[in-house]
């Protein structure tokens, strides 16, 4: 894939606003911002016209300027699903912050807009304080 390039054109708080000359990016693709020792992650939300995009980015953007080159990542943020997350925190961009170490590099992810699933594919578990509770009403304890 071609990388798709773009220039910061303006900075207001949170939102920035991107020119692709090449393609636009699809609404929720990350766009990666080189700035300071690493790179704000993007969040595409609108297309607004004149080859722009407006993005919402994802950490600070204070000391960030207009003309600074933009990366469009071709795919949506993704966060780790699944078993070996479970009892783990992660920030928005799936990177933990439990002080438990890193994760596999090889771990199933999930888009953050994925759909929810369909109600015949949800199971409802019951726990077992829920349980406990339940056994003690009926028996009248």
């Amino acid at each position: 894939m071609v990388e798709n390039i773009g220039e910061l054109v303006q900075v207001i708080g949170p939102v920035l606003d991107i020119r692709f000359s090449e393609r636009l990016p699809r609404l929720y693709d990350a766009i990666k911002i080189p700035f300071g020792d690493g790179n704000i992650i993007a969040e595409v939300e609108q297309h607004i016209g004149d080859d722009k995009v407006r993005c919402i980015a994802l950490d600070s953007t204070d000391g960030l300027v207009r003309g600074v080159k933009a990366y469009d990542t071709g795919e949506a943020i993704t966060v780790p699903v699944g078993k070996e997350v479970l009892g783990r925190m992660f920030n928005l961009l799936g990177e933990p912050i439990d002080g438990l170490g890193d994760i596999p590099e090889d771990l199933h992810r999930e888009p953050i807009h994925k759909s929810a699933p369909s109600f015949e594919d949800q199971k409802t578990v019951l726990s077992w304080t829920i349980r406990r509770k339940i056994r003690k009403r009926r028996s009248g304890s």
